[in-house]
């Protein structure tokens, strides 16, 4: 049985939505943050930057959640995989574009928003966020034009990853009017039941 470590409200979030896709049997191994068990020498054997999530496969471990998506619906033959080179590539690009330019800005505004005391909080930050996120937005709203999801017309992993960031603008209760492309793809996968049960798991918004 597969083995994975992490909060689903962390970025191993994505690694549990993909699972449930799959309907594979899975352990989630409890781990103390606020204890840095994951700083532990034991973790440390499994992943030596000292982060999560980590799957471990039988004798095979795997860090990264971006590579663990991807790991995770070609072992499984998931019609969630890439068919082709073409898919491959695609969903490789808007994985990396969600980890890079979409990731960075939305969590950076979620911590100081959600974690950091109101009095400790960095403005800055928040604002550097608010500003970067209106042109990441479009660039996804773009993407989605004329389509219901981002490769292949169904449902892949380019939208397990992708997706998962948008879930942390839905709990900083952030305003996607302005992108409506945004708002029908998050209308469709919210209605899966995958993602039901890992929202329920993280208390976010479904």
């Amino acid at each position: 049985m597969i083995k994975i470590y992490g909060s689903p409200m962390s970025s191993a979030g994505r690694c549990y939505w993909m699972l449930e896709e799959l309907g594979v049997p899975y352990e989630a191994m409890p781990l103390n943050m606020s204890e840095k068990e994951h700083k532990s020498e034991a973790f440390l054997k499994l992943n030596p930057n000292g982060k999560i999530p980590v799957i471990v496969d039988g004798d095979f471990v795997l860090w990264e959640s971006m590579a663990i998506t991807n790991y995770l619906a070609k072992k499984f033959e998931s019609p969630l995989a890439a068919k082709n080179l073409q898919e491959e590539s695609l969903i490789q690009q808007w994985s990396l574009w969600g980890l890079i330019d979409f990731q960075e800005p939305a969590v950076n505004w979620m911590i100081q928003e959600l974690f950091v005391p109101a009095e400790h909080r960095n403005h800055q930050i928040i604002e550097n966020a608010k500003k970067a996120l209106p042109r990441v937005l479009e660039v996804l709203n773009r993407g989605l034009e004329g389509k219901t999801y981002l490769v292949g017309n169904r449902f892949t992993v380019a939208d397990v990853n992708v997706g998962a960031v948008t879930n942390i603008l839905l709990g900083l209760k952030y305003d996607l009017k302005a992108y409506p492309n945004v708002q029908k793809w998050m209308g469709e996968f919210q209605q899966r039941a995958a993602f039901k049960k890992v929202a329920e798991m993280r208390h976010f918004p479904k």
